[in-house]
């Protein structure tokens, strides 16, 4: 419902911050992760996702898209609820809980608090094919302004086609089409050629 907050840090604790934003104070539970990405600014813009059950909406925030991507993998997985993806966001870096689910570092996963075995090799199995896909880089933030290509690769995972194979489609659509293709004819002729 909310993809961000951008506002004024009225509060800040390792918990959760207060954002103000066009006159509303907004709770948002956030991971360690996160609140060391803040720092001490002013000004944040916190990536959002809502949790709605019958008798509470809870907010979680992270510090950019990549965190919230990941945290919404790990809750995918039965048995790892929001609470429990929070702890696991703040017991280890997002890049080191994706590169020890790619790798099925056991062990590591296994040492975050609230994760027992069964569940550590449930991660992997549900997660470790879905992260490989995305590739490496997906934890990096999104660049502000998007190329042509960036935008339609972005397209082309979320519709569920592998990282590599679909920029090795776009490449070579652009040799041919000599970077003169929009957003949408790139998607599309892509789309035909996948």
């Amino acid at each position: 419902m909310y993809a961000y907050i951008d506002g004024k840090l009225t509060f800040k604790n390792p918990a959760y911050v207060v954002v103000e934003a066009g006159g509303i104070g907004y709770h948002i539970n956030i991971s360690l992760n996160t609140y060391s990405a803040l720092g001490d600014a002013e000004r944040c813009k916190i990536y959002t996702w809502l949790h709605v059950k019958e008798d509470a909406h809870t907010l979680y925030g992270f510090a950019d898209e990549g965190e919230r991507r990941l945290f919404l993998h790990l809750i995918s997985v039965s048995g790892i609820g929001p609470n429990t993806g929070r702890m696991i966001l703040s017991s280890i870096t997002p890049v080191e809980i994706q590169t020890a689910i790619i790798k099925a570092d056991l062990p590591l996963i296994q040492r975050i608090k609230g994760l027992g075995a069964k569940t550590a090799q449930r991660l992997v199995l549900e997660l470790q094919d879905k992260l490989k896909k995305e590739g490496a880089d997906s934890l990096i933030s999104m660049p502000l302004h998007n190329t042509v290509k960036d935008e339609a690769l972005s397209a082309l995972v979320m519709l569920g086609f592998a990282k590599q194979t679909a920029e090795k489609t776009i490449d070579q659509i652009l040799k041919v089409s000599e970077g003169t293709l929009s957003v949408e004819q790139l998607i599309k002729h892509a789309l035909k050629t996948l």
